[in-house]
């Protein structure tokens, strides 16, 4: 096999074109370089665009429904027993270093989720934001972990800010700039001390910055109020970034074919749906008794026996039909599975808003957006105002629109549209690009070492024969 260059991608969680392209384009000079030199555009996410499973997306060339995995949590049956977390085994399709590993080639990952529990690999891993406080082992090899202790000095590696919608935002804005600074510390070491192939890194800080501050940032929030001190908060943060892009960029070898680019984008959020009240207003769900306080649904007196449908929250809303058969108590007859899915489809997308105007609601099944459907996906994948407003699970609050977060406060909600950059491949196009999408990265850099994408991949190299817009 001939190899290629070796690639570094860096990875910006959230990293919306808005801000990146347009924006904040003043503030991030050696990023703006790399576009001048390379290729630049917008990158399409994944449905639905939600951190896991966008990486795993984009490193495998598969869907969210090939990789069974719909977002940070999912069902692991068609009990009602709730949602499982998704972790690093829940990926079972074969990433970007498992392909390069088989050819003895070495990968140097730090922060690329899912990456908790830490799964051995060809080369050196550092977990990500899903490391728990308590893990005992956040590296491969172990002995990994004494080399960034030594790096940091006695200071602590940030996987994540906890909580970080309750910390408050004098102590968020602090961690986030810290989180960034250890971890590209920490990537300059290991990027001259590893004989790599391949390294990857994530940074989770542009996806706090955005949920804590989008607020104080944009004009067009509701809650925006002119002259505030969080103001200037992406403008110091994203040039701060620069800077960390900066100085990795110099420890890198001067061949090296970098990628910069986001599993997702952001916008402002207007506001939250609370699903299952809606749901119950409409008759779909039923509780054995009233729910007066603000409760989770997976901790609300459902009467299963007289229950239709009931939804789930977070950036999107997902719902799932009581069908006979394959939830214990289920109501909906299979027969009736399309008529009964339609109809609540068809509600949802005619939905009014708080205005009584239409709220714009998108609905997806499924089955239309992935090639495959595996595991227990949802019946519909419904993003509520297109994106602009979130779902909130929790029942007992008596309203169907709420402008507080159930997870506390949030200014923004994922966007479809994701950023890529990339510089420095032979042959590679030059300028602005359209069509680019997350599931072609990963095929694209395989292609680059003289790899095929894996087997089933929907993902395609996108450096293959297009047009292309000039610089």
């Amino acid at each position: 096999m001939e190899q290629g260059p070796r690639i570094a991608v860096l990875g910006l969680d959230c990293a919306t074109p808005q801000l990146l392209f347009d924006q904040l384009a003043d503030e991030v000079p050696t990023i703006a370089g790399l576009m001048r030199r390379g290729m630049h555009g917008s990158l399409e996410s994944v449905t639905p665009p939600i951190t896991i499973p966008a990486w795993a997306c984009s490193m495998s060339g598969k869907t969210p429904g090939q990789l069974a995995v719909y977002g940070m949590r999912n069902r692991k049956d068609t009990s009602y027993e709730g949602l499982s977390i998704a972790t690093s085994h829940s990926i079972r399709e074969p990433q970007v270093w498992d392909a390069l590993g088989e050819r003895g080639l070495k990968s140097l990952l730090i922060g690329v989720p899912p990456g908790y529990p830490v799964r051995p690999l060809e080369g050196w891993r550092v977990s990500c934001f899903l490391t728990p406080p308590s893990a005992e082992q956040f590296t491969h090899p172990a002995e990994l972990a004494s080399e960034i202790e030594e790096e940091l000095g006695g200071d602590p590696y940030i996987f994540d800010i906890p909580n970080f919608r309750e910390q408050g935002e004098d102590a968020v804005l602090k961690q986030v700039f810290t989180m960034t600074e250890r971890r590209w510390r920490v990537a300059r070491r290991l990027v001259r001390s590893k004989p790599w192939d391949f390294f990857m890194l994530v940074e989770m800080g542009p996806d706090r910055l955005h949920h804590v501050f989008w607020q104080h940032v944009d004009p067009a929030h509701f809650k925006y109020v002119a002259g505030n001190r969080f103001e200037s908060a992406f403008r110091d943060y994203y040039r701060f970034l620069d800077g960390e892009v900066a100085k990795l960029l110099e420890a890198l070898p001067e061949d090296v074919v970098v990628i910069v680019m986001s599993d997702h984008g952001a916008r402002r959020m207007d506001g939250g749906v609370c699903f299952n009240e809606w749901l119950a207003a409409q008759g779909y769900l039923r509780f054995a008794q009233t729910v007066d306080r603000p409760t989770p649904i997976g901790k609300a007196p459902v009467e299963w026996g007289r229950t239709v449908a009931w939804g789930d929250g977070g950036y999107y809303g997902r719902l799932f039909l009581n069908v006979k058969g394959r939830e214990p108590q289920g109501t909906v007859d299979p027969s009736r599975y399309s008529e009964t899915r339609d109809e609540l489809a068809a509600a949802l997308e005619s939905m009014p808003g708080p205005d009584g105007e239409p709220l714009g609601t998108k609905v997806y099944r499924p089955q239309d957006v992935y090639p495959e459907v595996r595991g227990v996906a949802p019946d519909l994948i419904v993003y509520f105002g297109d994106l602009r407003w979130r779902s909130v699970g929790q029942v007992g609050t008596g309203d169907i629109f709420t402008y507080e977060n159930d997870t506390g406060p949030d200014g923004a909600n994922h966007d479809r549209a994701g950023v890529l950059v990339m510089a420095g491949a032979t042959g590679q196009p030059v300028g602005s690009r359209d069509g680019l999408r997350l599931i072609d990265v990963g095929p694209t850099i395989l292609s680059l070492y003289g790899l095929e994408a894996p087997d089933g991949s929907e993902g395609r190299n996108f450096l293959g024969p297009v047009t292309n817009r000039g610089g």
